[in-house]
């Protein structure tokens, strides 16, 4: 009878073996933890690209990582690596696959936590120490961007500030356009640095590194519907429509682009129907805003694991995401 029973827990340990080597084995490919996958293309740092996400990882940019029993997908890349032809700007970064119009509308959602921002950077200029993790892009016309979703973090500082900017629509020339932000939490796009090395005040309300938040971008009938959500925070929500312009005349430019952008160059008003009837697509990952031109962030020469090795570099994970179809907002 002992003998049985050793044999039955030897067996049991067996196969209890057996299952968390299974477990672990299929928590490999980050479809195995967010499984839309199949929905995307992604471009990766170094400049990898691929359009087939289904049980695809790259180390260093792509892969799932383990925590506290919970399994995410991190995206990282560096201040400088391959982007694409009409970015300075590198990103590990999913884009959608289906294309759709506002009046057709889509759905994107996200839980996520950013893990780095570069410490390099001019605190002047607004996007320095910045990643943006979900986009709405424009994939005709000027190709510009109705949608960006910031987090940046000032260096020494504890928390950080995450906000969405609008990029109108220009009409004819497209080089007065310009981004509108608005703060979900802490400050907006517009508040920087005195000086290169000088920071404002930390902000009160905002989000710290590996501190989780979520986001929900509806596109329903040509209106944009925002929430954001973080244990601890005030859920923001936000309404904007995409199918008529609050910027169509110079008089509804607001103050906030003005003594942003009119120092350096001119401003224009957007378009009466703003992105009416444009092809547009998601985007969702780590698009890294710090580069070594206008932000002058430290990049060493290119090399990526130097990058890596000393703060050059965005990491984001998402635990959770989902893209369909627009739902009837509950706002």
């Amino acid at each position: 009878m002992k003998r049985i029973g050793l044999s039955i827990l030897i067996l049991l340990a067996f196969l209890a073996c057996k299952n968390n080597s299974k477990t672990e084995k299929s928590i490999k490919y980050p479809s195995d933890v967010i499984p839309f996958m199949d929905k995307w293309k992604i471009l990766l740092g170094d400049g990898t690209r691929s359009d087939s996400l289904v049980n695809f990882q790259k180390d260093d940019f792509f892969y799932v990582e383990s925590y506290e029993d919970t399994n995410w997908v991190v995206y990282k890349t560096p201040n400088s690596g391959i982007t694409s032809k009409t970015s300075s700007n590198t990103r590990t970064e999913l884009g959608e696959k289906k294309h759709w119009i506002p009046e057709e509308g889509g759905k994107l959602t996200g839980t996520l936590k950013v893990q780095h921002v570069s410490t390099t950077g001019d605190a002047r200029v607004s996007s320095s120490y910045s990643v943006v993790v979900g986009q709405i892009h424009s994939d005709e016309g000027h190709e510009n961007e109705p949608l960006k979703i910031f987090y940046k973090k000032f260096p020494g500082h504890n928390k950080g500030s995450v906000f969405w900017n609008y990029e109108i629509n220009t009409e004819g020339d497209n080089s007065g356009r310009w981004d509108y932000s608005t703060a979900v939490w802490g400050y907006d796009f517009s508040v920087v640095g005195e000086s290169s090395m000088s920071y404002p005040e930390e902000p009160k309300e905002g989000i710290a590194l590996g501190e989780e938040f979520s986001y929900e971008v509806n596109v329903h009938k040509g209106i944009m519907y925002l929430t954001f959500a973080s244990e601890g925070h005030e859920t923001i929500k936000f309404a904007k429509n995409l199918l008529k312009s609050d910027f169509s005349t110079k008089a509804d430019i607001p103050e906030q682009v003005l003594n942003v952008y009119s120092s350096r160059r001119s401003v224009s008003p957007e378009r009466e129907i703003a992105y009416a009837g444009e092809i547009q697509y998601f985007k969702q990952g780590a698009y890294n805003q710090a580069n070594g031109k206008s932000t002058k962030s430290e990049i060493y020469n290119g090399d990526i694991a130097k990058q890596y090795a000393n703060g050059s570099y965005a990491e984001v994970w998402f635990k959770e995401a989902t893209v369909g179809e627009s739902t009837v907002p509950n706002q």
